[in-house]
């Protein structure tokens, strides 16, 4: 489609159904995109083949610092996202905008790491085009307008949802979708690892990449298992919430990598490399020694893990069984393993703030053993998550922002796709 059609389209309806399936909003939708195809006529002009693509951002569901012991984890795509609007080109030039942002420009014959790009968007997208190439598919040049509602800073994995988007682009535009979600979420890892030089796991990028409600094991972390969950969130009258608390201001980079060191000073002094591989029995008999040689907090957040990877589990069969009541239940029950176990909601550097602990305080005196809540990803600051029911949903909104600032409560759902072509129309 050229811009004219693509935005006639869009006016009449025509890209309507994939709306639906995305957003809660059909009409923000439309302004939405004929925004986007503005912004990509300013800067490339036009073109006869307009494709409009989407990668969601993602929320932790259950298992909290989990996957780097080889654990498990429970995650879902929700319904805020990038987006973009793309045509190919004829030059082998992967050129992209996104809005905020300068362009990133990258020569297809150049695909190597460049020192100079690490933390850069231009190494996220080099190194997805160069994964890509090595994994036997097609790449090419194309120009591409993007747009992000994923709120940085949340939890949510902008980064995630940027690589999968840049995977699902290629997987369209030169493999007629051959490439598979599993694959681009290994490949946006791998970019992210090698190229963008930041040492993550493969949960954001495979909830981002997958969709829906997602267990993934990470028991052999080079080929997770990983379950799909078909479950609709909203037909349960219950709207998940992100509370940003704001950001505390001490340096938190020890915080998060104590908890790595402590679980792995547990595994290795019980002869493993992981939490995962221990025997349970053994490390509950061995307690005293553990206690002498770790610490106490290594040895509490080590049950942390024990009782969080086991509750992923339950959590799934939770909601492949349609049990919500008991899957709430379960959601608090980790909430409460890390706020007292892993304690991960405020740092030991910086006790005077505690915003997630008065967001969970709040929270918890507001629904009265209604919902679930939950610390947010990495947890010492930041976010908080909620499952509300929607008949309360806008006194709890008012409640907590009263707290946390204006516009700090964002509802949202569980998306049931992840990256996404919209219309398929690149297909005929």
């Amino acid at each position: 489609m050229s811009l004219q059609e693509i935005r006639m389209s869009v006016k009449s309806g025509g890209y309507d159904k994939d709306f639906g399936i995305l957003y809660r909003s059909v009409d923000e939708a439309r302004f939405r995109y004929l925004k986007a195809v503005d912004e990509f006529e300013k800067l490339y002009g036009d073109s006869e083949e307009i494709n409009f693509f989407s990668a969601p951002g993602r929320t932790e569901v259950g298992g909290n610092h989990t996957d780097h012991q080889h654990g498990r984890v429970l995650a879902g795509s929700v319904d805020l996202d990038v987006i973009a609007v793309v045509a190919k080109n004829n030059d082998n030039t992967v050129r992209i905008k996104s809005e905020g942002y300068e362009m990133d420009v990258i020569d297809l014959n150049q695909l190597d790491v460049i020192e100079s790009e690490e933390g850069k968007a231009s190494a996220l997208i080099r190194g997805m085009c160069a994964y890509i190439k090595q994994s036997g598919f097609e790449i090419g040049g194309f120009n591409a307008y993007t747009t992000s509602n994923v709120l940085k800073g949340s939890g949510l994995s902008s980064s995630a949802a940027f690589e999968v988007l840049v995977g699902v682009i290629l997987s369209h535009l030169f493999n007629n979708g051959k490439v598979d979600a599993v694959e681009i979420a290994k490949l946006a890892q791998k970019a992210e690892n090698v190229y963008f030089g930041k040492p993550c796991g493969l949960m954001d990028q495979t909830a981002s990449s997958v969709g829906g409600f997602t267990a993934i094991d990470f028991a052999d972390p080079k080929n997770p298992i990983i379950e799909k969950i078909d479950f609709d969130l909203a037909s349960h009258n219950h709207s998940l919430c992100i509370v940003n608390t704001g950001g505390n201001h001490a340096d938190l980079t020890g915080d998060y990598a104590s908890i790595t060191e402590e679980m792995r000073a547990i595994a290795n002094a019980l002869g493993e490399d992981y939490l995962r591989d221990i025997d349970e029995d053994e490390f509950f008999a061995k307690i005293p020694t553990l206690r002498e040689e770790c610490g106490d907090r290594a040895v509490i957040r080590a049950m942390h893990f024990l009782a969080d990877n086991a509750l992923v589990t339950e959590e799934k069969q939770a909601l492949l069984e349609n049990r919500f009541d008991d899957f709430l239940s379960m959601i608090k029950k980790s909430g409460n393993s890390s706020f007292r176990y892993l304690q991960n909601v405020f740092s030991v550097s910086a006790p005077t703030e505690q915003g997630l602990s008065l967001a969970l305080a709040l929270t918890e005196r507001f629904l009265k053993g209604r919902g679930g809540y939950r610390v947010h990803g990495g947890g010492f600051a930041g976010t908080i998550q909620a499952f509300v029911p929607n008949d309360i949903l806008e006194d709890y909104k008012k409640m907590i922002e009263a707290a946390f600032g204006e516009d700090n409560c964002y509802v949202l759902n569980i998306r049931p796709v992840g990256g996404y072509a919209l219309s398929q129309s690149i297909y005929t």
